[in-house]
């Protein structure tokens, strides 16, 4: 069967990465047609920066994407083009999953998470405006609907994958009514898992707990910025955004991609590592039903990794991307 996916290829780094992980599902034997678009902002007669619609209507035609990172600028520009994908094709739910990749230098061992949040609303949404000079407002919205919608991913999600945990992440002691609300959400979904353990865990207290034992969690439950948040600092435990996968999930579509920086350093020079946008396509794999595909290429990356003699720099090798890459579609040639 031929898929068709939506490559978004990004800045900076973005473009080598994506084409590597490209010739490396290509070599999985997936049966994808690509259809590469840019999500480069378009300006309007005014000047003002909105989405490229060109990117949108292809999602929403294939129903899945591959991404590469894309530069945000920071208290300046136009609006954040990851957040207004998401909300433009309501992708409602972010999967995070976060475990130790062999041979790759950690702060933990045997990590074992899967990280989900609300996508969509939450102070992550970018709602701001000016009230007078020197005075800014950021609305924090949390509705019943996106709380219970996310809360249901995640038991879902739980009980098809055997998972036995699901920790709410909040702050509602402060927050009463907005975390409450996101909170009251997840207790009511809760009751419907009875052979699933839930808890509640206020966000400071989460990030300690993660630093200090992360073993103690299995799925963690989050609104839009605090997931955000646990999602980077759980990354750390394992080595870093440059080891992890992310999916953007909606009820029709989804988007897969690296969450880690454009790397400007080191653009052109061709020693990026693709490692997380592959992970990304693995998850993607699955997402499509290339359930063989899939496991193919993540024992290759494995294999990769646990020789450890074609890896990049920034996890200790020396090898391009290109080479990495090789390393990877030669594994894949013996399975």
């Amino acid at each position: 069967m031929k898929h068709t996916v939506t490559l978004i290829p990004g800045d900076g780094i973005g473009p080598e990465v994506a084409h590597a992980v490209q010739r490396i599902l290509d070599a999985s034997g997936a049966g994808i047609n690509w259809e590469e678009v840019s999500a480069r902002p378009e300006a309007d007669r005014r000047g003002s920066a909105y989405l490229n619609l060109d990117v949108v209507d292809s999602v929403k035609r294939n129903r899945v994407a591959l991404k590469g990172p894309i530069a945000t600028p920071v208290a300046e520009g136009p609006p954040s083009l990851n957040v207004g994908l998401r909300k433009a094709l309501e992708l409602y739910a972010n999967l995070r999953p976060v475990k130790n990749l062999a041979g790759v230098k950690s702060v933990a061992q045997n990590v074992d998470l899967i990280i989900v949040r609300e996508n969509t609303e939450d102070l992550y949404a970018g709602l701001e405006h000016t009230i007078v000079p020197g005075v800014v407002e950021s609305l924090k919205i949390i509705t019943e609907k996106a709380s219970t919608r996310i809360a249901v991913y995640a038991f879902e999600y739980a009980r098809k994958h055997g998972r036995k945990k699901i920790a709410a992440v909040h702050k509602a002691n402060i927050m009463k009514q907005s975390d409450g609300l996101f909170l009251a959400s997840c207790r009511k979904v809760a009751a419907n898992f009875p052979e699933i353990e839930y808890r509640e865990v206020i966000v400071d207290n989460a990030c300690m707990q993660l630093v200090m034992n992360p073993h103690q969690f299995d799925v963690l439950l989050l609104t839009n910025l605090y997931g955000d948040i646990i999602s980077d600092l759980a990354a750390g435990l394992v080595g870093g955004l440059g080891v992890v996968p992310s999916g953007n999930i909606g009820a029709e579509v989804a988007i897969f991609e690296a969450v880690h920086g454009t790397a400007p350093d080191i653009a052109g020079k061709g020693i990026a590592n693709p490692t997380a946008l592959l992970m990304s396509g693995i998850m993607m794999l699955d997402y499509m039903g290339e359930l063989d595909a899939a496991r193919r290429v993540e024992q290759a990356l494995h294999a990769v990794y646990r020789e450890g003699k074609h890896l990049t720099r920034d996890v200790g090798g020396t090898v391009s991307t290109d080479e990495f890459s090789n390393a990877v579609i030669a594994e894949l040639s013996k399975s």
